[in-house]
């Protein structure tokens, strides 16, 4: 965000253009998936499967079944509550407060931006650690006059 007014940012955030909404959804993928394709994090998709981390529904895990970028919310298969009819209506949660245990890649564009991504990231550790070389330092020595005592 470019202000810190939460007004601003509040404003911002519902006007936001899809293609920011979508970048919006990222939720951290679990250890297994950040291991294996080398990034942290990555947009939730219809078809993931998900751990809710936060809430009442904490821990509870399933298939992401609707995405709401309206509202900025997911509907996620196991988080469900009953109504007092007794019709079960699904729970929406925060992108934010879930965790990628699944990925859905049916989408071979979705396969090609997680490889860019993992791939982006190799590059950088390998630019930030240069190889070492070992430098000879020469020890300083003080000169012993009468005027400094040898200090």
């Amino acid at each position: 965000m470019k202000t810190t007014k939460p007004g601003k940012q509040r404003k911002r955030m519902y006007l936001a253009p899809l293609n920011e909404r979508y970048r919006r959804f990222s939720a951290p993928l679990s250890s297994k998936l950040k291991d294996s394709h080398g990034t942290n994090s990555t947009p939730v998709r219809k078809g993931d499967t998900v751990m809710v981390m936060r809430g009442d529904r904490k821990g509870s895990e399933g298939k992401v079944t609707q995405i709401d970028r309206d509202k900025y919310l997911i509907f996620v298969d196991g988080a469900t509550r009953e109504k007092v009819d007794g019709t079960q209506i699904p729970v929406p949660i925060h992108p934010s407060k879930v965790m990628i245990t699944r990925l859905n890649l049916d989408d071979k564009w979705r396969k090609k931006i997680l490889e860019r991504k993992g791939a982006l990231e190799e590059v950088v550790v390998e630019k930030n650690e240069p190889p070492k070389k070992e430098v000879k330092r020469k020890k300083k020595v003080k000169k012993v006059t009468k005027t400094t005592g040898g200090t």
